[in-house]
């Protein structure tokens, strides 16, 4: 697994407390609280900020290989703005980055039901 994460490139541009610690649960191998971190962020105050969380959420989720105990570990408040990040990895065209999010959609999609498909696609003030 590639680790690289271009976090100096970002650290002078971005003021954003969220990604900061995204980033060290990321560095940490913990992943899962990284989205939390990611998601109790939202929404990003500016493009910069939306662009950063972007990374740091995709990048934590490529590394997730329990899909279902990343979720029950989500609170379901929660579960609207994973889906919004899902489609914006899906829109990638990215085989393995696809591959994954279809993997998280599914499993998200039987334990919150077809209305967090509607809400996040219905929410086009609130972007990822």
């Amino acid at each position: 697994m590639n680790l690289n994460f271009p976090f100096k490139s970002f650290k002078r541009k971005i003021k954003n407390p969220n990604f900061v610690g995204l980033i060290c649960f990321y560095l940490r191998y913990k992943f899962i609280e990284a989205i939390k971190t990611a998601l109790e962020g939202y929404p990003p105050r500016d493009e910069r900020c939306k662009s950063a969380n972007w990374i740091g959420v995709h990048k934590a989720l490529m590394a997730i290989k329990d899909v279902e105990g990343m979720l029950r570990s989500l609170d379901p408040q929660y579960y609207d703005i994973l889906m919004k990040y899902i489609y914006r990895g899906l829109s990638t065209g990215n085989r393995t980055t696809c591959d994954q999010c279809l993997k998280i959609h599914e499993k998200l999609t039987e334990k919150a039901g077809f209305g967090c498909i509607l809400r996040s696609l219905a929410d086009t003030v609130n972007t990822v």
